[in-house]
This record gives C-alpha cells, sequence and structure tokens, in this order.
C-alpha cells in the first residue's frame, strides 16, 4: 500500500472497529436483560447469565458488521473530502480505484471473517448454547426450587416443594404441567430425589398422586392414580421447540448441511430450511463488499467542500436497506423453491458489479457549464476568453 492508502487504511478501520463495538455493546445489552430472569427467577448465576450471553456475540457480531462497514465507509469518505484531502488526491491524478483501494480492502477483510464465522464458530455456539440450556433446565429442580416458593422455569410449568431434607431429598413435592393444550397434570408426592446420570437427569417421586384431566372438557372430570414410585424424564422439560437431540438448522455443522444425517427423517420444508441456512451462511459475506461498492459509486467523486452530501449519504442508506430485504426476501423464497438459489447471489453480486460500473462512469469528468457545452461542441467560434466575456469571430 501507499502512505496515503495506509492512512485512509487506518481511518476507515478505527470507524469500523468503534462502530462495531458500540453497536455490538448496545444490541448485546439489550440482548442479555431478556436473560436476566435466569438470575433473579431462577436462581442462576452471573457465569451462567455471561456464559449464554457471550455464545450469541458471533451470530450478533456478523449481522452487525456489514452495516459498521457500510457506516465506517461514509463517515471516511465524507470526512475526508471535507478536508479535501479526497480533491487533493484526484487533482493529482487518482483514480476511485485507487483512492478507495483500502475500502474494498477492509470490505474484503471483513468478508472472510463474516463466512470464517457463519461456516465454523457460529455453528458451535449454537450447540454450545443448547448444551448450556439443556444443562441449566436439567439442574432446574436440585439448584433453583427453594422451600416454600413457587418456581415457574417456563410457561404453563409450575414448582412447588416445602421442605429440603440434609441430604438432598425434596420434601412435600408439587409441580403443575398445563403446557399440553389436550391433558393438564398435576403430581403431588411425600417425597422426591434428583438422580443423574449418563442418560440424564430423572425426577423420581414416592407416595404420590397424579391428577389429570381434559383440558377440553367441559366439566373438567379429573383422573387420580396413585403410585408408590414414580419416575420423570426432566429432559421433557425442555422448550416445545427441542426436538431430542435433533439439531435446527443453525445448529448443524456446514458439512452436515451439504449431506444431512440418512437415519433422520428430513421433510421437504426441513430440506428447504436446510438449503436456506446453507447458502444464507455463504451468500452474507457478498453484503461488505456490496455496500462497499454502492459507498464508493456515490461518493468516491471528489466534490466542493460547500456541497453538502447528506443526499447522498440517505441515498446510500436506502440503497443498502432495499438491497438486504431483497436479500432476506430470495432467502426466503428459497425455503420452498430450489431455484431461487440464484437470486441469493445474485442480488449481492449485481450490485457489485451496477455500483463498480457506476463508479467507473463517474470517473469521466463532467460538463458543468454552458462554456464548455460550446466548448466541446462549437470549438471553432471560441476566440479568446477574458475576465470580461468571450469574444468570438
Amino acid at each position: 500500500m501507499t502512505l496515503f492508502s495506509r492512512y485512509m487504511f487506518r481511518q476507515v478501520t478505527s470507524a469500523f472497529l468503534l462502530i462495531l463495538l458500540t453497536l455490538t455493546a448496545i444490541i448485546w445489552l439489550a440482548t442479555a436483560l431478556k436473560q436476566l430472569d435466569l438470575i433473579t427467577s431462577q436462581g442462576q448465576g452471573l457465569t451462567i447469565f455471561f456464559q449464554m450471553t457471550a455464545l450469541s456475540l458471533p451470530s450478533l457480531i456478523t449481522l452487525i458488521a456489514p452495516n459498521a462497514v457500510l457506516m465506517a465507509s461514509l463517515y471516511t469518505l465524507d470526512r475526508m473530502n471535507g478536508d479535501s484531502e479526497i480533491i487533493v488526491m484526484t487533482a493529482a491524478g487518482a483514480t476511485v480505484w485507487r483512492i478507495c483501494r483500502p475500502l474494498i480492502a477492509l470490505a474484503l477483510i471483513v468478508s472472510v471473517l463474516i463466512l470464517a464465522v457463519n461456516v465454523f464458530v457460529n455453528p458451535a455456539c449454537m450447540r454450545a448454547f443448547r448444551d448450556l440450556i439443556t444443562q441449566v433446565r436439567a439442574d432446574l429442580i436440585s439448584q433453583v426450587l427453594q422451600p416454600g416458593r413457587f418456581s415457574s422455569p417456563e410457561r404453563g410449568l409450575t414448582f412447588h416443594i416445602r421442605d429440603r431434607a440434609q441430604d438432598g431429598e425434596l420434601l412435600g413435592l408439587l409441580f403443575h404441567d398445563e403446557r399440553d393444550p389436550k391433558q393438564v397434570m398435576s403430581y403431588l408426592a411425600d417425597r422426591g430425589r434428583i438422580l443423574s446420570n449418563d442418560e440424564g437427569s430423572f425426577l423420581i417421586m414416592f407416595d404420590g398422586y397424579v391428577h389429570r384431566y381434559d383440558a377440553k372438557d367441559e366439566e373438567k372430570a379429573v383422573q387420580i392414580i396413585a403410585f408408590d414410585q414414580n419416575m420423570v424424564d426432566l429432559s421433557k422439560f425442555a422448550p416445545k421447540n427441542d426436538s431430542g437431540s435433533k439439531l435446527e438448522p443453525k445448529q448443524m455443522s456446514f458439512s452436515s448441511l451439504i449431506n444431512p444425517p440418512e437415519d433422520e427423517n428430513i421433510s421437504e420444508t426441513d430440506n428447504g430450511l436446510l438449503r436456506y441456512e446453507l447458502h444464507e451462511r455463504l451468500s452474507t459475506p457478498l453484503y461488505p463488499l456490496a455496500f462497499i461498492f454502492l459507498a464508493i459509486a456515490l461518493m468516491g467523486q471528489a466534490r466542493t467542500t460547500r456541497e453538502s452530501r447528506w443526499g447522498q449519504i440517505i441515498t446510500v442508506f436506502g440503497l443498502a436497506i432495499a438491497l438486504r430485504v431483497a436479500g432476506i426476501m430470495a432467502g426466503n423464497l428459497v425455503t420452498l423453491n430450489a431455484w431461487a438459489v440464484i437470486l441469493v447471489y445474485a442480488i449481492p453480486i449485481g450490485a457489485i458489479l451496477i455500483a463498480a460500473w457506476t463508479a467507473h462512469v463517474r470517473m469521466s469528468p463532467e460538463l458543468r457549464s454552458k462554456l464548455n457545452f460550446e466548448l466541446k461542441f462549437q470549438p471553432k467560434n471560441i476566440k479568446l476568453w477574458t475576465a470580461r466575456g468571450v469574444q468570438t469571430g
């Protein structure tokens, strides 16, 4: 890189990092507040809280990074034009591609990092987050329940214990489950114990009753079943969208998306979701480049410092939003039709090519006045230029 390129690269990189960290911190804080119930209502510690929120950071950064690149490039181009740095470089004969080479280099670096995060880091974090949720729910009764308090780890599920013995045995156990819209169940037991092994965590209850009734029954006829010993698998209290050990598309590795396991029954809808996730990971890194070329096409040319550039900045933001919305719509269409994969890549690549062509065409000098028009089309009539006007023959 030349001295000017290194200087501009430092400027745009500093702006990018500042914007990325600021936006990530704001959105992370808003997201983290939703997990505060782990501490306030479910009794988990700060370690679990920070682990859960930290695992969501990679996906958050990949979402924010293209926008941070766009804002950093617009800020840098506007500031350097206002300081006449771009004007001086243009007057020295530098083309828009030579001036904006550091911006393209930054976009390439960000695109490669987003691709690496999408392919390797994000799926691993999603799987770790899933395992952490499972661990929290498995330890819910043994660590969270406090004697005399009603605890609701999720909507429609309520636990209560009268006391806890010194050996950890639960005394006076009650839990009520009304998450199933068809059937409501309540378990009452004199005592219970938590058993954990390689197969999972289980709640073993002794000397109790099960109260069960049909939720759609107007009379609410209750069936009461007595038991000496009953065992409940705590893994069934995972969220309803948790389908056992089956991974969601965002949690699957890149190789699993390309070649799904043959032992799983995959419906047409599942195939569409897998196809969407695969191409979303590969197409997202194209948007930093598309945003950079949009900024170069409209902001890369030198302009007088008296000319306001807010109209161009707003135009770039509008085009970037429209481009991203079009990409999201194409991604949703992929879940229904395989041919829409072409659109997923054609939208950002087409934007890059059109913006690059526009930036290249705008490097040509523009005719600004009637005098220039006459100079181009009627050169023989122009004899002399003086301060008082034009003398013609």
